[in-house]
């Protein structure tokens, strides 16, 4: 159902009937229209095929490594998508709400969401897997701070601020590599189509994985298909 409040600003209620129809696809307006939720990465959703960027915070890039307190490597960018998919699936028969005001240059609408009650944006921060936006917002300051003193998800060791890390910096440690744990392969066809493949799959170990092209590591078959890829039919 989508309401219109202003020009700028709208809102669009999403409600989920199961969790595994909440996985592929939600109804919008009537029984007959189908629109697509996909998790993107630990800040950016995807709405009928509308990018959605969650306003006032900044979640690690999907590639980018972190260390935790034993001074070993993580994906931190992987693991907020992930905490973002397990907060919205936990909410499978709740209702899903956000409110946009404006777009950036990359032409994704920016907004605040709910699930359930919970203000995702917040609860990002909240939990570690997301900073205060500063440079556009501080909104979010508070529930930073209470995240490093708790030393929840990223807090809990050391990390390169996804700003600077967009910039080039990173850890000193940091080397890009295949994620441990994370062996799930989404390729892109020739014609464009994102297939992800397993372990013992025919063409798994022909795939080849070109992350400048688009393709990506998958640590679980629910975070592949959140993202927009379908499983390999071999």
């Amino acid at each position: 159902m989508f309401i219109i409040t202003s020009r700028d600003e709208y809102l669009i209620k999403i409600t989920f009937n199961s969790l595994l129809r909440f996985i592929l696809y939600i109804f919008v307006m009537s029984s007959e229209v189908l629109a697509e939720v996909r998790i993107i990465d630990g800040d950016t959703i995807s709405i009928k095929g509308e990018k959605i960027r969650l306003s006032g915070i900044d979640a690690p890039e999907t590639s980018q490594l972190c260390l935790n307190s034993k001074e070993e490597s993580y994906t931190c960018g992987r693991k907020a998508t992930q905490q973002l998919i397990q907060l919205i699936a936990s909410n499978q028969s709740k209702s899903v709400e956000c409110k946009y005001r404006g777009s950036d240059k990359y032409g994704r609408l920016i907004g605040n969401c709910w699930v359930g009650g919970i203000f995702i944006n917040s609860w990002l921060v909240r939990n570690g897997w997301a900073m205060a936006y500063r440079k556009y917002s501080e909104e979010f300051i508070e529930e930073e701070m209470d995240a490093r003193k708790k030393k929840v998800g990223i807090w809990n060791g050391t990390f390169v601020e996804p700003w600077k890390w967009r910039q080039g910096v990173r850890l000193s440690s940091e080397v890009i590599s295949t994620p441990e744990g994370c062996s799930i392969k989404g390729n892109i066809s020739s014609s464009g189509e994102k297939i992800y493949h397993v372990t013992g799959g025919q063409y798994y170990t022909r795939t080849k994985i070109n992350q400048s092209k688009g393709e990506k590591w998958f640590c679980s078959e629910q975070e592949a298909k959140f993202a927009g890829w379908r499983k390999s039919k071999n």
